[in-house]
């Protein structure tokens, strides 16, 4: 999300910046603003937030619920949407009578809640790339994913059988950053909203 979130900022006069060529800056300066912004994958983004490297960030609602950091999530952001779904190969439906089942996904915590919720016994396999395979080669039943348009689904024959959570930006502090450097931390919030 760096580049919708940049967008974001620098529609709001916060971010002056422009990358470089080569884009391989992981930690880019805006003077005018006195602000780094730090280029981060999405789910190391609350590890830096929670150990105060950062003061605040930007993550997937998605990942917050999966990770549980301890930060503060003062708002929701207008991007970054997407859905996290259970889906699975569109002729093979004999997983929903079974009692124990094998789901891929990137998010254990959730997928394992949801489905004990719904009475299944599970055995997650964490994977962290190309998850829609799983089913079509027999490693597991389901898959729970990150879905945006659903085309990946559809082009790998996926039935998105139900929607777990919608997903958005959030914007995340970390508490004691908050609470001594309270006014800096609202004049920048203040500027976002």
């Amino acid at each position: 999300m760096s580049d919708e979130s940049l967008e974001y900022f620098s529609q709001r006069g916060l971010c002056h910046i422009s990358r470089t060529n080569d884009g391989r800056e992981l930690i880019l300066r805006d003077d005018k603003s006195n602000i780094d912004f730090y280029l981060i994958r999405s789910k190391d983004v609350g590890a830096y937030v929670e150990q105060g490297a950062a003061d605040l960030g930007i993550m997937g609602l998605d990942l917050l619920l999966e990770h549980n950091f301890d930060v503060y999530i003062p708002a929701a952001l207008p991007f970054g949407e997407c859905r996290l779904s259970v889906a699975y190969p569109k002729e093979r439906t004999e997983w929903q009578k079974k009692r124990e089942i094998r789901v891929a996904t990137k998010y254990p915590r959730l997928a394992t809640e949801y489905f004990f919720r719904r009475g299944f016994n599970i055995r997650t396999i964490e994977l962290y790339g190309s998850i829609e395979i799983a089913p079509l080669t027999g490693l597991s039943d389901v898959i729970v994913d990150l879905v945006s348009t659903g085309a990946t689904l559809k082009a790998n024959n996926l039935v998105e059988e139900e929607i777990i959570l919608t997903s958005t930006a959030r914007l995340i502090m970390n508490p004691s950053a908050f609470a001594l450097g309270r006014q800096r931390i609202m004049q920048f919030i203040d500027k976002v909203f």
